[in-house]
């Protein structure tokens, strides 16, 4: 995995040196979309009063410009704050280090919402490959921190977008995750104005609900059980169940796809896709 301290991956470094605000370009591919502005008037504060202590990280763009690939928001608040250079590194790094770099760092900002930076995690697994303990362990994160985050993916947009709003907490939308109806009881815990706790009271009892007996002869599932179910959801993106036959250690695996795209990835996955390569 790249290190967004950029110590190793790229060539060396080279010396720090100045560049015109306007011979810097932002990285079209730039994980992170919101710039909220309040926050950003409060760097540039801190720019006009401190200056720029920490140099961005650039690569050579054409004759004389720069794409940023580590400090976009510094250079939008130096902008705001109508500063005329700023330091910066030069590396060469190639665009797979670009995305990368971006990501790692959009990652180690405290302010990021639940679902950017499980969003982030999924880019990292999807496009360079990376498991949820090779992060855990480059990210110093612990690996059901981004296992639970990665589950907050299953839940519907609009319980996500209450997460990128804040409106809901990490802990509001993962009581809700596996209840029948999560955009419906997201509404009521906004409304009401429910902890945590509330929340969960209230999704293991709209659960219990709708609930239909067990067949006689099943069990209970276990914690583990559940967990991975989950995990196998959220590496997967699709339903994952799995049933243990009693007093045997067999059972069956289900997996319930939404459309022949999804078919169509998991079978990539497995490698027996038929030989024309279609489903």
């Amino acid at each position: 995995m790249a290190d967004v301290t950029l110590e190793a991956g790229a060539s060396p470094r080279r010396a720090e040196r100045f560049v015109a605000v306007e011979k810097l370009i932002p990285n079209p591919h730039q994980p992170r979309r919101d710039f909220a502005p309040e926050a950003m008037e409060d760097l540039a504060a801190s720019l006009r009063t401190k200056g720029v202590i920490q140099p961005l990280i650039v690569r050579p763009k054409g004759s004389d410009t720069f794409e940023i690939v580590a400090g976009e928001r510094r250079w939008r608040a130096a902008q705001l704050a109508q500063l005329h250079e700023l330091p910066v590194l030069v590396r060469d790094f190639d665009d797979a280090e670009v995305l990368e770099v971006a990501i790692i760092e959009n990652i180690q900002r405290a302010d990021l919402n639940p679902v950017e930076e499980a969003l982030a995690y999924r880019q990292l697994m999807d496009r360079f490959g990376h498991t949820q303990e090779k992060m855990a362990e480059a990210l110093a994160k612990s690996r059901s921190h981004i296992a639970n985050l990665l589950r907050l993916l299953q839940l519907p947009e609009e319980v996500q977008s209450y997460l990128r709003e804040g409106k809901l907490t990490a802990g509001h939308a993962r009581a809700l995750i596996t209840t029948p109806n999560p955009a419906e009881l997201a509404r009521m815990v906004i409304a009401k104005g429910l902890t945590v706790r509330q929340a969960e009271d209230l999704a293991k009892k709209e659960t219990n609900s709708v609930k239909t007996p067990r067949p006689r002869g099943k069990t209970e599932k276990d914690a583990d059980t559940r967990a991975l179910e989950a995990d196998l959801s959220a590496n997967l993106r699709m339903s994952v169940r799995i049933d243990h036959e009693p007093g045997g250690g067999s059972g069956t695996l289900t997996i319930r796809y939404n459309s022949l795209d999804d078919l169509d990835l998991l079978c990539r996955g497995l490698s027996v896709l038929p030989r024309d390569g279609s489903i």
